[in-house]
């Protein structure tokens, strides 16, 4: 018995079986080479074995949130942009096949999002390479003040740079430790700080001494602008010796994915980043604050 075939017959035999009998089709019906079909395989159990240690045993009741996280399993463990595209490649043949042969009811991989926007993903930082990047601004002068309150808001709120540099001090309640948000399309939404990023911004502002509505800002007491806190990050993320290239939009995808790994909802994570579209977030719904609150305390690693 082979390698694969060994990997295959640990699996529950209903995926056993859909495999082989989906394999045979691409060789009968399609006449794919035995090359082809094996990378089919190869692809394919890798899946399955990941479903399996999920503890599902029925394809049936796989759903795209799973094929999401599997997806981002993927990116984290060093996969070229181009293997997760062809791994996702195969689950839509693979998937489509069952729906087709009446296996299963719905497609699971019906918006997974295009290649393009999997290409398109940024880097996501480990939690212990966030921390090194929290910990760098010298918070005894007044700029390592602002930059660890801005470094801490954007991974504890997964803020957009824009909607950060938007904010002004009536947009976060230092008591009850929630940031008011204006997102894409004047779309608002409140979100949860935790206890780090409040401290770090209630320490920024009590060094200020100006009355300027803005949360952060710049030179000459202007708002601090997108550019400037591009160059922040990417100035302290080489400080922290992170080798990836960094953006504001890295920390905000690393919160969504800290928050996922830790056994959060997708259908807070998408009212917390302000997602409107179903695929980009897959799932949509509207939570109560309440609500987030809960799951941001009891999930994010800094809340």
């Amino acid at each position: 018995m082979t390698k694969t075939q060994h990997q295959c017959a640990r699996l529950p035999a209903v995926f056993e079986q859909s495999l082989r009998a989906f394999l045979d089709s691409l060789a009968i019906e399609r006449g794919l080479s035995v090359n082809t079909i094996q990378a089919y395989e190869r692809d394919l159990l890798h899946h399955l074995r990941f479903l399996a240690t999920e503890g599902i045993a029925d394809l049936g009741a796989v759903e795209e949130s799973q094929l999401i996280v599997y997806v981002g399993r993927l990116r984290r463990s060093g996969a070229a942009p181009a293997t997760i595209m062809r791994k996702v490649s195969a689950l839509r043949t693979f998937y489509r096949y069952l729906v087709r042969e009446e296996a299963i009811a719905a497609d699971p991989t019906a918006a997974l999002p295009s290649g393009r926007l999997l290409r398109r993903l940024p880097s996501v930082m480990s939690i212990e390479e966030v921390g090194l990047l929290l910990d760098q601004p010298d918070p005894g002068t007044p700029r390592g003040l602002r930059d660890r309150a801005m470094l801490e808001m954007l991974y504890a709120t997964g803020l957009r740079v824009s909607e950060l540099v938007g904010m002004k001090r009536g947009d976060i309640n230092l008591d009850l430790g929630l940031v008011r948000c204006l997102g894409k399309g004047s779309k608002e939404r409140i979100v949860p700080a935790g206890r780090p990023a409040i401290e770090a911004v209630r320490s920024y502002l009590d060094s200020r001494r100006d009355a300027a509505p803005h949360l952060f800002l710049g030179n000459k007491g202007r708002p601090i602008s997108r550019v400037a806190v591009w160059r922040i990050v990417r100035r302290y993320a080489r400080a922290a010796g992170i080798r990836t290239s960094i953006s504001p939009h890295a920390l905000r995808h690393s919160f969504a994915t800290h928050m996922l790994d830790g056994g959060a909802d997708l259908r807070a994570i998408q009212e917390l980043l302000g997602h409107a579209s179903i695929v980009t977030t897959q799932i949509y719904t509207h939570v109560s604050v309440d609500h987030l609150r809960e799951v941001h305390r009891a999930y994010h690693p800094r809340a």
